[in-house]
């Protein structure tokens, strides 16, 4: 996702979960209630992220996501929510271990609603399905192809080793920066 969805609490590690999706609206007076986005978000396997795009131009007129939302949808199993809008209640929200990644806090929920729930939405950027792989840490959010994702530990365990090759290279006596720009060239 783009860099206008951020972490907001970095203390709380990362985020892993399959996306339970909604759109909303806090401009003008309506009403309207969240009960299609509990019931699709128990559809959704475990753990679970809600996803959440803001339909205001600009978004962050109101948000959904304060102590309330968090305890319910905490207790719905999600770690968390991401939404290019606005949240709210931070200090509760970290207190319970609830992850926000959003654009960032706004004072009101103004009049907030759900408009659709369990269909793809596009947040910072990014089209995320029902049931897309998300990971999100203090860098960002990020969509994970299921169908590699039981490689990526490995993947991730060389490359993590191959930086630490070099750098303990980098850091001993033997570094020599003639080599460093041999080593590093890209060989066509």
């Amino acid at each position: 996702m783009s860099m206008e969805v951020r972490c907001l609490f970095p203390d709380l590690g990362p985020m892993v979960g399959y996306a339970a999706t909604a759109t909303i609206r806090a401009r003008a007076q309506a009403r309207g209630e969240q009960t299609a986005l509990y019931q699709h978000v128990r559809e959704v396997a475990s753990p679970r992220v809600a996803v959440v795009q803001d339909m205001d131009e600009p978004p962050g007129h109101g948000s959904l996501w304060g102590e309330v939302n968090a305890t319910i949808f905490g207790a719905l199993g999600c770690a968390g929510c991401v939404t290019d809008g606005c949240v709210r209640d931070l200090k509760e929200a970290r207190a319970m271990g609830f992850h926000f990644f959003a654009r960032g806090p706004g004072v009101s929920h103004a009049y907030v609603r759900v408009e659709s729930a369990g269909e793809p939405v596009t947040v910072g950027g990014l089209r995320v399905s029902p049931g897309d792989l998300i990971h999100a840490d203090q860098h960002g959010v990020l969509l994970v192809p299921r169908e590699i994702a039981a490689e990526l530990p490995a993947a991730a365990e060389r490359v993590i080793a191959a930086e630490q090759s070099l750098l303990r290279w980098v850091r001993s006596p033997d570094f020599d920066a003639d080599e460093l720009i041999e080593r590093r060239r890209v060989k066509h």
